[in-house]
């Protein structure tokens, strides 16, 4: 059974790939207060040259290699604690119970803490960590190294569907911070560094290897694509954590654990931290293209009766109202056969392909539609929140 790191169980389910809207849901809509340099020059010095924890690593690997890093990397780690409140349950608030006891027996409100992870990623107090554990946080605080007690932080951007988190503190002083490693450039085999708070113990250092890349899993209501698996142990707490390469760069997020086996972590790679980073810095949320369709794959059956020579493309079952599809006239069972002339191998693949893609970027969809082929200009929309 998988179960994230942190807080949450996680089911190894198989999920049919059926995508309302093109992509997954965007959570998050947090106001920036008191920034020092501000969310967009945050960024830069999350992903420029400026010189982080790491910068004076030796990429060499030597029996003090380990050891240097953390040196250097481990003040930038931090804890993360949050206090959540849920609605107590009690027979006593079914109604047939009400009408003799009314609210003398409610329990209200409890009140839940739990822990995780995270990295600063800005000397002005920037982290980067897990949406889930910060989700539904009504108090959140932080412990870095250096200060007496923890600091109030705010959740700046949070993404859901790619468990993705953004909090910012005010320190008084700038931080040391961490640099975003090149995933593209990991290999399988290549050293692999945790650090994190499982189970409360700060700043806990666990050594291993990249055992994959590229793994999906399902963790409840969310889909994860391309992770990275480690055998560096990995335990609750450490979720939001940095997983390094011998530079001391950030190549991971401590993400998931596989509870019923040692040894298998996954990550979630810098690679797709990138890309949507200074949207969650600057705006508070992901905006992701939109094309406003739900799509299943092509089976033989469906191939046969759509009358559709072989099982590639991505049948449209719905469009969605408004939406850039149905502006530009996309009906129920098209088959989408290719996308700017690349062919779309199935639903997963299409929704890949308009992910890379701009708001607002006209795209040529080439579509099967009851024996003919068509060609449909769309221009993409912005997804809306759900």
């Amino acid at each position: 059974m998988w179960r994230r790191d942190g807080r949450a169980r996680i089911s190894a389910l198989l999920v049919l790939l059926i995508f309302l809207a093109g992509v997954a849901a965007t959570a998050g809509f947090y106001h920036i207060t008191g920034a020092t340099a501000g969310p967009q020059q945050a960024y830069q010095n999350a992903v420029s040259t400026a010189q982080p924890a790491s910068a004076s690593i030796p990429a060499g690997l030597g029996p003090e290699t380990i050891a240097d890093i953390v040196d250097k990397t481990g003040p930038a780690v931090v804890r993360i604690d949050t206090v959540t409140e849920t609605q107590g349950s009690s027979p006593f608030n079914d109604p047939f119970f009400r009408q003799f006891f009314g609210d003398q027996f409610n329990t209200g409100p409890q009140v839940q803490r739990a822990l995780g992870s995270g990295f600063i990623i800005s000397s002005d107090g920037y982290i980067l960590t897990n949406q889930h554990v910060v989700e539904g946080a009504r108090q959140v605080k932080v412990t870095i190294v250096g200060f007496d007690k923890p600091l109030n932080a705010q959740v700046i951007g949070a993404d859901s569907s790619l468990d993705l988190a953004v909090l910012k503190v005010d320190a008084g002083k700038p931080l040391p911070y961490l640099a975003l490693g090149d995933t593209n450039k990991v290999r399988v085999g290549d050293w692999a560094i945790a650090i994190g708070n499982p189970d409360g113990l700060d700043h806990t250092v666990t050594v291993g290897v990249i055992s994959a890349k590229g793994r999906p899993i399902d963790v409840q209501n969310r889909h994860y694509e391309n992770l990275l698996q480690t055998d560096a142990a990995i335990n609750p707490g450490n979720s939001g954590g940095p997983l390094l390469n011998l530079k001391g760069e950030v190549i991971g997020i401590n993400t998931a654990v596989n509870a019923d086996a040692q040894g298998i972590g996954f990550a979630i790679p810098s690679s797709t931290v990138q890309p949507v980073l200074k949207d969650l810095m600057t705006k508070g949320k992901i905006t992701r293209p939109w094309l406003g369709v739900a799509l299943q794959q092509v089976t033989p059956d469906v191939a046969d009766i759509l009358g559709l020579q072989g099982q590639e493309g991505a049948v449209v079952v719905q469009v969605v109202s408004g939406s850039p599809a149905a502006k530009a006239g996309l009906q129920k069972y098209d088959v989408i056969l290719q996308v700017d002339g690349q062919a779309v191998k199935d639903a997963s693949d299409l929704v890949n392909k308009i992910q890379s893609m701009k708001i607002g970027q006209q795209v040529q969809l080439q579509v099967f539609r009851r024996g003919q082929t068509l060609n449909i200009s769309v221009v993409l929309g912005e997804k809306p929140a759900q």
